[in-house]
């Protein structure tokens, strides 16, 4: 085995629709990164049917872990240790990677190592640049929307997070509503690029002495719009009415995180997640920095790594291996699972 500040390790991820599995060294570098996606298999459904996603993860992942072992170009024994995805996450497909990272622990004879979903999208921005402490990252995704503050390596505070739906998923049901293709977070930003904002969506939380969301009500007022509009007989401008709700958005997360900055000192900011590759965010969030908190550097992975993947997991993995923070066998998925503060 190699030093332990030095890792080789196999990571597998297969939370929710992509199968994916990576070799990551040291945390910081990809020798690959192989995501199978099965968007295609979803479209039909308007969304992930976590039935089907998890027969896709049976059928790839022993393709995939083969690929990426072979564009890696390392053996089994330059491997340090297996890291898999434990949670949170649709509990069938974590149980098809929870169970291949187990079969090869044991017959491999290499240690177990269980990561957060959560913490894989933080140090996915690792694999870019050096993390600095402390720093405040904001996930935003399909089913998460939470600001966290970490003084220290593997160190997680949840300063903020959202009380009903997350902002991936308030995109998804609003592009819905807008007759947009599956996956219709990634249409309705290309949408709001073409619009101007002329629907009144509010702005939920924005003034309360927190550092909480709420999307919810952003979703039904597009919803009562299009209703309304059609029982009148009207037609909805859709460019319009996309970038009215993306710059209620927008102005939501920005408020909030300028909150946070003026309660935490941070040296980074970081963006991550699925959402994170949406254009309004960004450049919202870089007019913020840029403006007001100039001493911060804002971190964003790049679109490759922003949605699920198994080098984020290998990275967080690195970590926990520096640690010896290993598990046994008995290990189950944890949908449900929380970051540890």
């Amino acid at each position: 085995m190699t030093d332990q500040k030095n890792s080789l390790l196999l990571a597998i991820e297969s939370s929710c629709d992509e199968t994916s599995v990576a070799l990551i060294q040291n945390g910081q570098k990809i020798l690959s990164n192989i995501v199978a996606s099965q968007v295609k298999s979803h479209q039909r459904f308007g969304g992930v049917v976590p039935e089907v996603a998890s027969r896709h993860h049976v059928e790839q992942i022993t393709l995939v872990s083969r690929l990426a072992l072979e564009e890696a170009q390392v053996t089994v024994d330059e491997i340090d240790a297996i890291a898999v995805t434990q949670g949170p996450g649709l509990v069938g497909a974590l149980l098809v990677g929870l169970t291949a990272a187990k079969t090869l622990s044991l017959v491999w004879q290499k240690p177990l190592i269980a990561v957060n979903h959560l913490a894989g999208h933080i140090y996915a921005t690792q694999l870019q640049t050096p993390l600095k402490f402390p720093l405040l990252a904001l996930i935003v995704s399909g089913g998460h929307t939470e600001l966290v503050y970490m003084a220290q390596d593997g160190s997680y505070e949840i300063i903020g997070e959202t009380h009903d739906d997350a902002v991936g998923e308030a995109y998804d049901k609003v592009g819905r509503l807008l007759d947009l293709p599956y996956p219709a977070g990634k249409y309705l930003d290309e949408l709001a690029q073409e619009g101007e904002e002329t629907y009144e969506i509010p702005r939920a939380m924005i003034q309360e002495d927190n550092l909480d969301f709420s999307f919810s009500g952003m979703k039904s007022s597009v919803m009562n719009t299009v209703h309304n509009a059609q029982q009148r007989g009207e037609i909805i401008r859709s460019a319009d009415l996309a970038t009215s709700f993306q710059r209620a958005v927008v102005d939501v997360l920005v408020t909030k995180t300028r909150k946070a900055f003026e309660e935490y000192q941070v040296q980074q900011f970081l963006i991550v997640g699925g959402v994170a590759a949406n254009s309004g965010i960004r450049q919202g969030m870089k007019k913020l920095i840029s403006e007001e908190f100039p001493e911060v550097d804002l971190l964003i992975p790049p679109l490759s790594l922003c949605g699920d993947n198994a080098a984020m997991i290998g990275a967080a993995g690195h970590y926990l291996y520096t640690k010896k923070d290993f598990q046994n066998l008995g290990i189950n998925a944890h949908p449900g699972l929380f970051l540890d503060a």
